[in-house]
């Protein structure tokens, strides 16, 4: 596994594989091993994916400072994995709540992005607002599903602070297109992948800054591809296409029938939309 050091000290590993210009990506959890995003539906036959493992999880060692899980403070990760593949520019991906740590390092290094590729991104760095109504209206339209009576009700209960220990599991269903065993197995994995202590620092006080990152992005110079899941009640639609707003060049795609991970539910379709934006302009 290669690895590098970055300014702290913390040895980082990343993972690469596939052919042809390198693709920085960022995983989400927050605060989970890249490995779940595996060849991200046959890219790697396309592009060479470089996947970091954040501080603490993966192969990535755990830091001496555990306050250095806090997002902005990961910028500089990004930033020592850039010099250390010795690029230039990068085109840099992010899924989930990786997306928060690929905005701030867009602000603080726009020089450094030569595209920026958002996949069902959170939101907290943006500042936007994901309301209940948001999440429930994302929902509904799988009201025929077998499993959905009992993940909708725990959705209520989570989207009106009544979650209670089993709710979060019950609307699993709801991140994928298809919940069978292979999106269950998948599920439970990234459970396991996710470092907890780091995830719950990850947004600590300190950490955002939405309207100084939101007036950064406003003249981010840099090709923008936001994709999100027609059914991804973590990354609605309708906020997604607010969320593209806020930049001067944005291409906002919704992938039909897909849930938070699009490149598992349609792998062609998933493809196809992200190398037509790669190949693309500049």
């Amino acid at each position: 596994m290669p690895v590098l050091t970055a300014s702290d000290g913390t040895r980082l590993a990343y993972h690469g594989a596939g052919e042809g210009p390198p693709l920085i990506c960022l995983p989400g959890g927050p605060m989970q091993s890249a490995a779940y995003l595996g060849d991200l539906g046959g890219l790697t036959s396309r592009r060479r994916l470089v996947g970091l493992d954040p501080r603490g999880t993966g192969e990535s060692a755990v830091p001496a400072d555990a306050a250095s899980y806090r997002c902005d403070r990961q910028v500089d990760d990004v930033e020592a994995l850039r010099a250390h593949l010795g690029l230039d520019r990068i085109d840099l991906l992010a899924h989930s709540a990786g997306a928060n740590l690929a905005l701030l390092y867009a602000a603080r290094r726009p020089d450094r992005v030569a595209r920026l590729l958002l996949i069902t991104p959170s939101v907290y760095a943006a500042g936007l607002a994901i309301t209940a109504e948001d999440r429930l209206a994302t929902a509904r339209p799988r009201r025929e599903e077998p499993w959905f009576a009992s993940a909708y009700a725990a959705l209520e209960a989570i989207t009106a602070g009544r979650a209670d220990a089993g709710s979060w599991q019950l609307v699993a269903p709801f991140f994928h297109a298809r919940w069978d065993e292979e999106a269950r197995a998948f599920d439970a994995a990234g459970e396991k992948e996710k470092n907890q202590e780091a995830a719950a620092a990850y947004a600590a006080d300190g950490a955002f800054d939405p309207a100084a990152t939101r007036r950064s992005l406003a003249a981010f110079p840099s090709p923008v591809l936001l994709l999100a899941g027609e059914h991804d009640l973590g990354a609605p639609p309708r906020v997604m296409r607010e969320f593209a707003g806020l930049f001067p060049e944005a291409e906002f795609v919704v992938q039909p029938g897909a849930g938070h991970f699009p490149w598992r539910d349609d792998p062609g379709r998933f493809v196809t939309s992200v190398t037509a934006f790669l190949d693309g302009g500049r």
